[in-house]
């Protein structure tokens, strides 16, 4: 049965939560930033504190990397045949992909190496918006041809020989974990030596102890945000847009069923995803998502979005 996408033609936005607990015991460990630690805030309503779990950026990646098959190097099966950049060494060995890189796209792998197929393509697909407003439509539809996964998650092509620098796709999919009313729950441990229990600390001898705060909350939410504005001000057409919708809500589904082991001390399950707009609409199952992918993927093909090589391939040198 094909996927009813209905409900969404005339929202603005597809907005979900998931309730996420520990998968075992109580505690949990958010994600740090430099010189910063975790990031606590005040609750806006109340005497609380929040704590963000996991990024914007970083639930971007953890989105890529539960639909990219590790041990193959490659997409797992049902999202075979979407159009990615790959990188390799001198002697042919892969190094990375867009789909891997924090930038996508715009990866120094990619376009800073001796091998300039992408950078050129991109020059002669993208040279009129050296002058104007940049032409969204156009960069989106470059995007899907060469690496349809960047135009769900944005990409900034920061070269200034690339219009100068100004070619900024925002993301359409967008994601973060908070926690409310969350409390320190502070723990430590020591690093012991046997053998030289006093030894020089700085070259790595003697007994260290040190110190760890994990956290505890009552509530930990995943948020998610689908831009339809967005998609549909692509231009793409009825198999584009159809594409990134179910690529989008695949990726929600498989990394709730699959990419919640966040950390070592973060390891989470979910209890369940509900929509809270627009009002009547269902997120398709991942078993559902799994069997219309490779006919949308076909699809989008047959219209012509994608380029006949699905895989452009790039050989890295300094």
């Amino acid at each position: 049965m094909p996927l009813n996408l209905d409900n969404l033609a005339q929202s603005p936005r597809l907005l979900m939560e998931a309730d996420l607990q520990p998968i075992q015991g109580t505690r949990f460990q958010p994600t740090g930033f430099p010189d910063l630690g975790a990031a606590e805030y005040p609750a806006p309503e109340g005497d609380g504190r929040m704590l963000l779990v996991e990024s914007a950026q970083s639930m971007a990646n953890r989105l890529e990397g539960v639909c990219w098959d590790e041990a193959a190097g490659d997409w797992i099966d049902p999202l075979k045949g979407l159009p990615y950049v790959r990188v390799n060494n001198d002697q042919g060995e892969v190094l990375t992909s867009s789909v891997l890189e924090a930038h996508r796209l715009n990866s120094p792998y990619i376009l800073e190496g001796k091998d300039t197929t992408v950078l050129d393509m991109l020059k002669e697909e993208l040279a009129h918006m050296e002058q104007g407003r940049v032409d969204i439509r156009k960069l989106a539809e470059t995007l899907v041809r060469v690496d349809t996964n960047a135009a769900l998650h944005g990409v900034f092509l920061a070269k200034s020989n690339l219009a100068g620098g100004r070619l900024r796709l925002p993301r359409a999919l967008s994601a973060f974990i908070e926690a409310e009313d969350a409390k320190v729950a502070p723990s430590g441990g020591v690093k012991v030596d046997s053998v030289d229990p006093s030894g020089d600390t700085s070259k790595g001898f003697g007994n260290v102890p040190y110190a760890r705060d994990e956290y505890v909350a009552p509530k930990i939410t995943a948020y998610f945000n689908l831009d339809l504005s967005q998609i549909r001000a692509f231009g793409l057409g009825e198999a584009g847009e159809r594409l990134l919708l179910a690529l989008a809500l695949f990726k929600i589904r498989r990394f709730l069923e699959t990419g919640l082991r966040l950390r070592t001390a973060c390891d989470l399950e979910c209890q369940g995803l509900r929509v809270t707009r627009p009002e009547g609409f269902e997120v398709p199952t991942l078993a559902e998502l799994e069997g219309e992918l490779p006919g949308l993927i076909q699809a989008a093909a047959g219209a012509g979005l994608f380029n006949d090589l699905r895989v452009t391939e790039v050989t890295y040198r300094k």
